[in-house]
């Protein structure tokens, strides 16, 4: 699609947010006005729609599709996201621990533990470890207390929720993350420990450090989407 305004800015409506393109509000692929909860959100936005050429690239704007996904999907359908966020409970990367090599068990406890007991501690949650893959069921009042907090999002920190649960495999993770218990970079350092453990035994893989980079660059953004709904 070719740029079809000259300018983005700013407006401030009802204790509420808008990008407007030449005056005129900007409506999401659902046809909604995109209202934004924090004036460093919408800058963001503005700043995207500003930096975009001839011809628009929506993948070049990570901060308006992460709100055009909170107002148009997980806005309009917050429960079905919060389900699907809160089943990543059920087989959190966190609970899975390797039988061997004992250098990468270690590395695992060292990480992994801490977010554990935090999420324990702050969410009334304790998780069954396993070792291997073959799936186990955890406590039904953990994966109710992960479904809870999820519940209490607002859309946007929903959306933020839903898209790092995606990517980390992990509600642990995903609850660090939005509390701001550990940044994104840091969120990608634990939920990449395996493959980052098998770069080093075995050497580079160009796929496998192209998916590690992607996944980073992702979990990044996201924090950033975090950052900028602080008022």
């Amino acid at each position: 699609m070719k740029r079809f305004y000259k300018e983005a800015a700013v407006a401030t409506t009802d204790d509420a947010f808008e990008v407007r393109l030449d005056g005129r509000p900007v409506r999401t692929p659902g046809r909604n006005v995109l209202t934004l909860p924090t004036q460093k959100l919408a800058e963001a936005s503005a700043a995207e729609w500003n930096g975009q050429g001839d011809e628009l690239d929506m993948g070049a704007m990570p901060m308006t599709a992460l709100a055009y996904a909170a107002v148009d999907r997980i806005g309009a359908d917050p429960a079905n996201f919060v389900a699907e966020t809160a089943k990543f409970a059920e087989t959190d990367l966190l609970c899975y621990r390797a039988p061997s090599p004992a250098p990468l068990r270690d590395r695992q406890a060292e990480a992994w533990d801490p977010i554990l007991a935090w999420v324990e501690k702050r969410y009334g949650a304790a998780f069954t470890l396993a070792e291997g893959v073959m799936p186990i069921a955890q406590p039904a009042p953990a994966v109710e207390a992960v479904h809870a907090a999820f519940a209490g999002l607002d859309a946007f920190r929903l959306t933020a929720a839903h898209a790092a649960a995606r990517i980390v495999g992990s509600a642990g993770l995903t609850l660090a993350l939005i509390d701001g218990e550990i940044d994104a970079g840091k969120a990608a350092d634990l939920a990449d420990i395996d493959e980052t453990f098998q770069l080093e035994q075995w050497g580079e893989d160009e796929d496998a450090r192209v998916l590690l980079t992607r996944r980073r660059v992702d979990l990044i953004e996201i924090g950033r989407f975090l950052d900028l709904l602080k008022s």
